[in-house]
């Protein structure tokens, strides 16, 4: 099990998640931030300072988005486990149902 970000955070980045992450393993997409699973080891940490409530254990995921933990897990088919995000950086790339939604309104 890991942890999923999802659309709330599409167009919005805020990365709170990232500064909070004891082990280095949401990496940043052109469009949203990614949990690299294998990397993730379920702490929690990311959940609670996410300012838009995007980060879901994976289990507790909505209905409606339960389609980002393929999202996240196939942003990284080509990359795999780079091991750390601050060792990589930010992707010009989404995964292609990201890539395809609308602008998102971040009020």
């Amino acid at each position: 099990m890991t942890y999923v970000i999802a659309q709330p955070c599409v167009d919005l980045k805020d990365r709170s998640c990232v500064d909070e992450c004891p082990v280095d393993c949401i990496y940043e997409g052109k469009r949203m931030l990614y949990i690299q699973p294998d990397e993730c080891v379920d702490c929690g940490a990311c959940e609670p300072v996410c300012p838009v409530e995007a980060i879901f254990y994976e289990d507790d995921t909505p209905e409606e988005w339960k389609g980002y933990y393929e999202a996240n897990v196939g942003f990284f088919a080509e990359i795999g486990s780079p091991g750390g995000a601050s060792n990589t950086d930010v992707s010009d790339q989404d995964h292609p149902m990201v890539a395809a939604l609308p602008p998102q309104n971040q009020a």
